[in-house]
């Protein structure tokens, strides 16, 4: 049931957490603190890496900035890795200040973002996830919170109309076809729940710069506005454009996308600004679509990303921020039934693998905890 292989083939598949070998290293390495794993076999999966890619490329999901973070996991606050993580710092924080500097140089010229831009996979809020972690009073943290502050702006088209300033450009396609003028993604992954989510983690950890708390309510004003509630509970559709709102049809309740992950961002963001009412509508809204068969029905493998994995995971932080956390016990015994039942995922890795399935299930044993869900920004 819970086999994972690896066979990547080239330097890129083997530095993705997404898809590659390194999101199977950190399994070992969730493994090894758990003390079913054997750490000279990590060292050697990990030394067959490669030379770490640290380009325009380079991510919290892929590259160095990815080693890092399973380096991170494995250190687990010992000098274990010392040297690396050292030096992966560094890289981390250039990598940054030059993403960075392109984000400001982008706004700076009125022309909309991409949410490789900003996201959680690809883009500057990931890097500020494991900044968070690896360099908390660093510069380039500040920089990344600064530039998020920056990024719920509204700004103001030919039209006269003010657009989140988070609006994408034509880059982002459904279906191969995009909307002509863009649109605003809502969701965790690559949407604003995304940077909502660091924000409010940085603010409980202490880390605040000038705008913070009003860049996290801008965010809720505009999730607020898009909301849909009815019959079937509470919920967001993903992205809206210039001609609305995507259909806010009960979709699948996923981690990058749906209610769960967007439940979770709004959880956190009313607990750092102490906004009760916000943190029980997102706890609502999560057991609500929960008790939806319709929509967990929808749900075909165990992945993080997209299946019953991180759904499970999800649910599981939310429960222990929850203001009632035995409403969720049930829930989580159903999603336990439903896990073992769907469809083990194709691929290997950490976010859309069996790797990832792997380190959710396991995490249903409260006795081995074990933090390896940061880059998920779920806490």
């Amino acid at each position: 049931m819970f086999a994972v292989r690896t066979h990547d083939a080239t330097l890129a598949s083997r530095q993705s957490l997404t898809h590659g070998s390194l999101g199977v290293a950190l399994l070992h390495v969730v493994r090894a603190h758990r003390g079913s794993g054997q750490w000279p076999a990590i060292q050697r999966q990990l030394s067959a890496t490669g030379p770490l890619i640290d380009g325009a490329a380079a991510s919290l999901y892929y590259g160095a900035p990815a080693m890092s973070y399973v380096l991170h996991v494995a250190a687990a606050g010992t000098d274990r890795y010392a040297g690396a993580l050292n030096t992966l710092d560094r890289i981390v924080a250039a990598l940054t200040r030059r993403r960075l500097a392109a984000a400001h140089a982008r706004v700076s010229a009125g022309r909309f973002a991409s949410h490789a831009e900003y996201d959680v996979i690809g883009g500057l809020t990931g890097l500020g996830a494991l900044l968070l972690r690896r360099q908390p009073s660093g510069p380039e943290l500040t920089g990344v919170l600064d530039y998020l502050v920056r990024l719920t702006e509204p700004v103001t088209v030919a039209s006269g109309a003010n657009l989140p300033g988070w609006w994408s450009g034509r880059e982002l396609a459904v279906g191969g076809v995009a909307p002509a003028d863009g649109r605003a993604m809502a969701g965790m992954a690559h949407g604003i729940a995304g940077p909502l989510a660091l924000l409010a983690l940085a603010k409980q950890r202490g880390i605040t710069v000038a705008g913070h708390d009003e860049a996290m309510r801008r965010i809720c004003r505009w999730l607020d506005q898009i909301r849909v509630t009815d019959h079937r509970g509470t919920r967001w559709p993903r992205w809206i454009s210039a001609q609305g709102p995507a259909p806010a049809i009960p979709a699948a309740p996923s981690w990058c996308s749906g209610t769960p992950g967007l439940a979770r961002a709004q959880q956190l963001a009313g607990i750092a600004l102490g906004d009760a009412d916000r943190k029980r509508m997102a706890e609502r809204s999560l057991l609500m679509c929960l008790a939806d068969h319709q929509q967990l029905d929808q749900i075909v493998d165990r992945s993080l990303c997209h299946g019953f994995g991180g759904l499970l995971r999800t649910v599981q932080r939310v429960a222990e921020d929850a203001e009632d956390p035995h409403r969720f016990a049930n829930r989580l015994k159903l999603l336990d039934e439903r896990f073992r039942l769907a469809g083990p995922p194709e691929e290997t890795g950490f976010l859309t693998g069996a790797a990832g399935a792997i380190l959710a299930y396991q995490s249903l044993d409260a006795a081995t905890p074990c933090d390896w869900d940061m880059c998920l920004l779920l806490a």
